[in-house]
């Protein structure tokens, strides 16, 4: 070996980025395995190879002892001090034992794990490199498609889109570019296994990102997204800065933003949705577009009940119930949506006396606090508290008609009932009624469960 190959060495690190260090210790401990191979030699040696001439040198290592057991590994005290006074005993002493004709035997035997040496340092290079894209977007070339899976070169690497990770109805062609999201680096013994999705809600975030300035500056935030893939998303978004619409800035001007990533997704609708940090608001913005009466909320629950006019019901529930349950998965609430007219009906059939029949025992509620027999029949005796006992008159000092103006005062209040949708206006007599439904319901469901109780 000699310049030539140290230039080799250099030119292979420009191409393959595999660093020369690498491959010269490489190199090193394949000598090592050739030198005991070739020359039957048991015996511990050290291969270097010189940096900048390319030379090779081999050195038998023998360690410092007192009486020498093994030729081979050890060497006498007195011996290693002709050589270095200052050896002790334990020092290891280097003898040079290269051969004449090492270089082409090295050569040969080298060869193979040298390649391979060179195939592990590859693949360790492009697994460190891909593993830190874990979560973000890449573009790739549709190189083959093999029983239904899609193999995707990234350039250095190449990638692999499952079956699951297709978009339903979505076809793929030889040379076509695509753009996917990186799920997963797995290290295999044939070198790093890449997973690629088309489906994942990941891409959608990533691909806002890639569009709106907003978001990749940090003025805007996508703080949740629902997707099913091919079919519609939706994405609430939330704006740092009050003068910046959150909105308006995904869907950009005309419509151009959203309408690439459209494109991008083979035509799946989006819905942009406004976020708040009010869950009775950022429920009745999920529904969009569908339009939202009022909304109550049960916190320890996590129940939203919804009210809707009667022609934006199927709207609000959507084709399969989509509309709902990607509102649902947006919020991360149950919701229940109801039209107008059933929620009123559910309003009349209490009104009639039917809450109180189906849900309250009033000798349960009674009976538990007071169990009987504790107050015993004529333990207050009839005529304990005989009549005439508080004689006519003896509260007389408030007289009759001192309350009237307080009653009237108290009458002409505007009672304003909150829980409107926008919180800017009094709820209309409608949306009255329909909390006072949604009240009355959580009352009876209490109820409900206290009668169970009472049951075990």
């Amino acid at each position: 070996m000699n310049m030539e190959f140290i230039e080799a060495l250099q030119e292979l690190e420009k191409q393959k980025g595999i660093s020369a260090e690498v491959l010269l210790e490489a190199i090193e401990a394949a000598l090592i395995s050739a030198y005991k191979k070739n020359f039957g030699s048991l015996q511990n040696v050290r291969v270097h190879i010189e940096r900048a001439t390319g030379e090779i040198k081999v050195f038998a290592r023998k360690t410092v002892v007192e009486e020498v057991s093994d030729s081979r590994a050890e060497v006498n005290v007195e011996e290693a001090r002709k050589s270095n006074p200052n050896y002790e005993l334990g020092d290891v002493v280097e003898y040079e034992v290269t051969p004449r004709d090492f270089g082409r035997i090295a050569a040969q035997t080298a060869k193979q794990v040298v390649v391979q040496r060179i195939r592990e340092a590859e693949r360790g290079l492009i697994y460190d490199e891909f593993i830190n894209r874990e979560g973000d977007i890449s573009t790739g070339v549709v190189q083959r498609i093999e029983q239904k899976n899609v193999f995707i070169d990234l350039g250095k690497a190449e990638a692999v889109l499952g079956p699951q990770e297709q978009i339903p109805g979505e076809t793929y062609h030889h040379n076509e570019r695509v753009k996917t999201y990186l799920v997963e680096v797995k290290k295999t013994t044939k070198g790093p296994q890449i997973v690629v999705s088309r489906t994942h809600p990941g891409l959608l975030k990533r691909l806002f990102e890639l569009e709106v300035p907003e978001i990749h500056d940090g003025v805007v935030e996508i703080k949740a997204v629902a997707r099913e893939a091919g079919a519609r998303s939706k994405i609430a978004v939330h704006s740092r800065d009050e003068n910046v619409d959150p909105v308006g800035a995904c869907v950009g001007p005309k419509g151009m933003r959203v309408q690439t990533i459209v494109t991008e997704l083979r035509g799946e609708k989006i819905d942009i949705v406004k976020w708040s940090s009010d869950p009775e608001k950022f429920v009745a913005n999920a529904l969009s577009p569908a339009k939202v009466l009022s909304v109550i909320v049960r916190e320890n629950e996590k129940i939203a009940q919804v009210v809707v006019p009667d022609y934006q019901l199927s709207l609000a529930i959507g084709k399969e119930g989509q509309n709902a349950r990607l509102a649902a998965k947006l919020t991360g609430w149950k919701i229940d949506i109801k039209s107008e007219s059933q929620a009123q009906q559910y309003q009349e059939q209490y009104y009639d006396g039917e809450y109180q029949e189906e849900y309250y025992d009033e000798n349960y509620e009674y009976g538990d606090e007071y169990p009987e027999g504790e107050y015993a029949e004529g333990e207050y005796a009839e005529g304990e508290y005989a009549e005439g006992e508080y004689a006519e008159g003896e509260y007389g000092e408030y007289t009759e008609g001192e309350y009237e103006g307080y009653a009237e005062e108290e009458n002409d209040e505007d009672i304003v009932v909150k829980g409107d949708i926008d919180g800017d206006q009094p709820l209309t007599e409608r949306d009255r009624s329909m909390q006072k439904f949604f009240e009355m319901d959580e009352k009876a469901s209490r109820g409900k469960a206290k009668k169970e109780k009472k049951r075990r």
